[in-house]
């Protein structure tokens, strides 16, 4: 492994997130050094979920609009995605549950953790916690949708699982945590 000295970190930005600049100097195994800089936006660490009912075979999952994509050419800016939030200063864990019940209107009780993952590990410090949960009609306490006052506008969706499996074909699900759930439950046969 490289042994990594950092040189200094300057703060571009410290807006929505924190945007720093990062220099450091890095020893390759065969003892030459170089000097690089790298931009890193830390945003904080996240969590998400896939709900799903066995028995209906059905899938929640969210729509909401992302800035960030429709600039990059998603013409509506709508995503199709698992329910999701960052850690804040909870753990993953209880993150989760708020989440879930704040956007989808579902109070869940018992999360499988399934995996963590780094999601763009070039640019952003972020890592994401990764769960399932089986979701029942009793466990719906108000219809979801976010918090007027973190500016949310969440459109709940309960789809059939067959059919959020065939929108990652049709391109109308390209959102990554949302995929690999998708998979995770495709792989894990959560339906059965």
């Amino acid at each position: 492994m490289n042994a990594i000295n950092i040189t200094s970190t300057e703060i571009l930005s410290d807006s929505w997130y924190t945007l720093k600049k990062i220099s450091f100097e890095i020893t390759a195994n065969d003892g030459t050094k170089s000097t690089q800089e790298r931009e890193a936006y830390d945003r904080g660490n996240g969590a998400t979920i896939l709900l799903y009912n066995r028995s209906n075979k059905t899938v929640v999952l969210t729509r909401q609009f992302r800035m960030p994509t429709f600039i990059n050419g998603n013409e509506t800016g709508y995503l199709i995605e698992s329910c999701a939030g960052l850690l804040d200063k909870d753990n993953a864990e209880d993150c989760i549950k708020k989440e879930t019940e704040e956007e989808t209107g579902f109070r869940i009780d018992k999360v499988q953790k399934v995996f963590e993952a780094y999601m763009s590990p070039g640019s952003v410090t972020e890592i994401v916690y990764f769960f399932t949960a089986e979701y029942t009609n009793e466990m719906k306490v108000h219809e979801g949708g976010g918090l007027i006052e973190e500016n949310e506008h969440i459109e709940v969706l309960e789809l059939p699982f067959g059919k959020a499996i065939d929108m990652i074909t049709t391109g109308e699900i390209k959102d990554g945590k949302t995929i690999m759930l998708l998979q995770h439950a495709l792989i894990n046969k959560l339906m059965g």
